[in-house]
């Protein structure tokens, strides 16, 4: 049994480091590619290691170091920002709605679920933000309006729902107010869960630039990732604009491996927050959405 044991081990083991190498390996043809010159990219293709190795694509990439440096503060404010405040007030809705003493519990739960299944639409949504709120061409447009989630609220519900109800009532009789309780308590409890509901809620709010797009005017609170796509489209309008190109040379600006000196600008600040949250990961998505 033991020799066994230790073959399925050292099968187990081979396979998934078969799988860490495919998921590593395009990442590192990402990371080679960004290195890559323009034209033996555009000759050879995809290799291993660059050769030869040129830093043209993140050359143009950082040719406004003072731009970019500001677009990656804004996104790291909004996105922190929305992360704390986001896990905080969605904290406080599900834990009322796990309780079941809790009047109007079905009522609430179905007006959240009701925002899941319909929405008002994207010209509604502008009217509301930009005319009525006013928020356009402000920070704030990143952070209030994806403060509250109803998935993850239900998530964050229903791991709330498997902490032990004789914990509450203890407290309840010493005395502990329901603030006491949810502060001091529930959240040290909800670790896990709050670690899954921060990750996703950081990487969204990172990765967001539609936002940008649809509200934002002023260059100086564009946020990374609409920067870049502005970059990659201003590149795309030069190589297909024909007077552009008979005015200036044009030849030489690195287009595929600017694609992918962007995507390693963008992705190395969620590898750095990812490795954190990893030990929360996989227990609080799987009990927040499987019990109860």
């Amino acid at each position: 049994m033991r020799k066994q044991n230790i073959i399925q081990q050292v099968v187990l083991c081979v396979i998934f480091a078969i799988l860490c190498l495919l998921i590593i390996f395009p990442f590192w043809l990402l990371i080679s590619a960004s290195l890559s010159d323009p034209q033996a990219l555009a000759t050879n293709g995809y290799q291993v290691w660059p050769s030869p190795v040129s830093f043209s694509a993140y050359e143009y990439v950082f040719k406004n170091p003072q731009q970019i440096l500001r677009a990656y503060g804004i996104t790291f404010v909004f996105s922190i920002t929305t992360m704390v405040l986001s896990v905080l007030f969605m904290s406080m809705v599900a834990y009322p709605l796990s309780r079941s003493n809790l009047k109007g519990r079905s009522v609430i739960n179905f007006y959240l679920y009701f925002t899941m299944l319909f929405s008002g639409g994207l010209v509604p949504s502008y009217i509301l933000i930009a005319k009525f709120l006013h928020l356009n061409d402000t920070i704030w447009v990143y952070i209030l309006p994806s403060l509250i989630n109803p998935w993850y609220v239900f998530m964050i519900r229903t791991f709330f729902k498997g902490i032990p109800g004789e914990i509450i009532e203890s407290a309840t009789i010493d005395g502990a107010s329901e603030y006491t309780i949810f502060i001091r308590m529930i959240l040290p409890l909800s670790k896990p869960v709050i670690a899954t509901i921060s990750l996703f809620m950081f990487l969204g709010k990172w990765n967001d630039w539609n936002t940008a797009l649809i509200y934002i005017s002023k260059p100086e609170l564009y946020s990374l990732q609409y920067l870049l796509q502005k970059i990659m489209e201003d590149i795309n309008i030069l190589k297909q604009n024909q007077q552009a190109a008979a005015m200036m040379d044009i030849s030489n600006i690195p287009t595929e491996t600017v694609r992918m000196a962007m995507a390693v600008v963008v992705a190395g600040p969620a590898l750095v927050v990812f490795p954190f949250f990893q030990k929360y990961f996989v227990k609080g998505l799987t009990v927040g959405s499987v019990k109860g």
